[in-house]
């Protein structure tokens, strides 16, 4: 599920400073090169606990997010960039999580695909999340290929069942016989997935 900027706001309404956030939005729309500073500060102003009013974000997460979307709209591809270039893993989910709502077209692709190089399970997650419809097929196909394999549940991935075909279904038999020859089983929902789309290998 991916709130927008305003639910996340309204969720962090309880975080500790509060009033921290709401100044540092301000300052980003007025002075955007405050951002840097500013999003690094979040986790410790605003902690890093799951928000109960949206269970799929921490609130540093969401803080960071709510910094982002207060970018003026020309700031926004620079800033993103340079934020993920040179943060931690924590700010670079951040910025991976932020990209759907923010106005940045398809600039911030690379970001993806950087992500999907790591072997960081939370920034492969977030790379598959809706601005996901941005990557091309074949980089999204890989992309669900190493969830699989480093055991992430599918729920990650935007749109899965839409862009699956067959290609994906060759990949994912691929990868489930290289598995039953070493002994070791696939996860459930990629098999679940195998079935839907019908694996190739078997049916040749």
């Amino acid at each position: 599920m991916h709130e927008e900027p305003d639910e996340l706001r309204a969720a962090l309404a309880a975080v500790p400073d509060g009033g921290w956030l709401a100044e540092a939005v301000r300052r980003v729309g007025a002075e955007p090169g405050a951002v840097t500073r500013l999003f690094a500060a979040a986790g410790r102003r605003c902690g890093r606990d799951v928000l109960p009013a949206a269970p799929d974000w921490t609130a540093d997460d969401a803080a960071r997010v709510v910094l982002l979307a207060a970018l003026p709209p020309g700031e926004a591809t620079a800033r993103v960039d340079q934020l993920y270039r040179y943060g931690d893993a924590a700010e670079k989910r951040a910025v991976l999580r932020a990209l759907p709502v923010l106005p940045v077209g398809d600039t911030a692709v690379p970001l993806l695909h950087d992500a999907l190089r790591t072997n960081d399970t939370r920034l492969v997650a977030a790379a598959l999340g809706r601005y996901a419809r941005q990557l091309d097929q074949a980089a999204w196909r890989q992309g669900v290929l190493k969830a699989v394999f480093m055991g992430l549940p599918l729920s990650v991935v935007d749109r899965l069942d839409d862009r699956a075909d067959r290609e994906l279904a060759v990949m994912l038999g691929g990868l489930a016989d290289e598995r039953r020859a070493a002994g070791r089983e696939m996860p459930a929902d990629a098999l679940a997935l195998l079935d839907r789309l019908g694996n190739p290998r078997e049916d040749a």
